[in-house]
């Protein structure tokens, strides 16, 4: 198997096969996010990837049961990449249970419901959405989404909100699951309130089978790192971004999420699932809020 650059990859794919098949992030705009700063963005050649399966099925036998498709949003590759790709990863590890990847708004409305269907059918099953916030003035501050740019009649000026809600019950309707994530922060001190409480609202309407919750860092050479320095921006302190959680928790609204803060950015690991377990963890953010529940110390954390 062959990598360029770093690989990044959720918590929950530890385990997982990582395959290649795109360079970096097709948007890199987000002004919090360094992952992908020191590549430029390109399909990884079809003929590439496919010697690569066939290299990690030798390396690692028939067992893989998960493979994540790397990099940043690879569900931005064509049907002509996908098709090949999902079909050589079935027969080259016959006991795959799962294949997933990060997924932009706009890649799921880019395609069409018969090749999200397909995609589905072949094997696609989990996708990685990143809204980050369903504030959306905090949304447009961190430039999630070109959503202004986005071709085809009735989605110039879509609402990122509204996007990601589309974007998941699109998922759904091809028969993938979807996993939101949300980054505690991400507001700043101005806009923490209306952060924390538009992230809930936009987790109850995205209504996923996964939530997770991570925590902003302002990592140096980014845009925001900048704006931190120019006194533009200002990250909550560690009661603030506990308290953010909190909202969240107690105003996410999904039929039956699980939901986790196993990242290793976040001061407190919570497990549950929304709503059903959100008094639980509210109690427990109570409880760490008084100090009667140690928090993850600063050197533990990380991206």
């Amino acid at each position: 198997m062959r990598y360029e650059g770093k690989i990044f990859r959720p918590p929950s794919e530890a385990r997982s096969y990582i395959l290649q098949a795109t360079i970096g992030c097709s948007w890199n705009r987000c002004v919090y996010c360094a992952m992908y700063q020191d590549k430029a963005f390109r399909l990884r050649a079809l003929g590439a990837v496919l010697e690569d399966i066939d290299a990690a099925a030798v390396a690692a036998g028939p067992g893989v049961s998960k493979v994540f498709v790397a990099d940043g949003d690879a569900l931005v590759l064509p049907m002509s990449h996908w098709e090949p790709i999902l079909s050589r990863l079935r027969l080259r590890f016959p006991r795959l249970e799962r294949i997933s990847c990060y997924a932009m708004a706009w890649n799921v409305l880019d395609k069409t419901d018969d090749e999200l269907r397909t995609l589905a059918q072949m094997g696609l099953s989990l996708l990685y959405l990143g809204p980050e916030s369903g504030d959306e003035p905090t949304l447009r501050r961190i430039a999630k989404a070109p959503l202004t740019a986005l071709p085809g009649d009735g989605r110039r000026g879509t609402p990122i909100f509204d996007a990601h809600v589309q974007a998941c019950a699109r998922a759904r309707l091809a028969g993938m699951k979807t996993s939101a994530i949300f980054l505690l922060g991400a507001g700043g001190v101005e806009r923490s309130e209306e952060h924390a409480a538009g992230s809930a609202r936009l987790a109850t309407a995205m209504d996923p089978d996964f939530l997770a919750a991570l925590t902003l860092t302002v990592v140096d050479g980014t845009a925001l790192a900048a704006r931190q320095e120019a006194e533009r921006f200002v990250l909550p302190e560690q009661a603030a971004l506990l308290r953010e959680l909190r909202t969240f928790v107690a105003q996410a609204r999904p039929t039956d999420a699980m939901f986790r803060t196993n990242h290793a950015s976040n001061y407190l690991p919570l497990a549950g699932r929304l709503p059903a377990d959100g008094p639980r963890m509210a109690a427990v953010i109570d409880a760490a809020l008084q100090g009667h529940v140690r928090l993850r110390p600063e050197w533990a954390r990380g991206l």
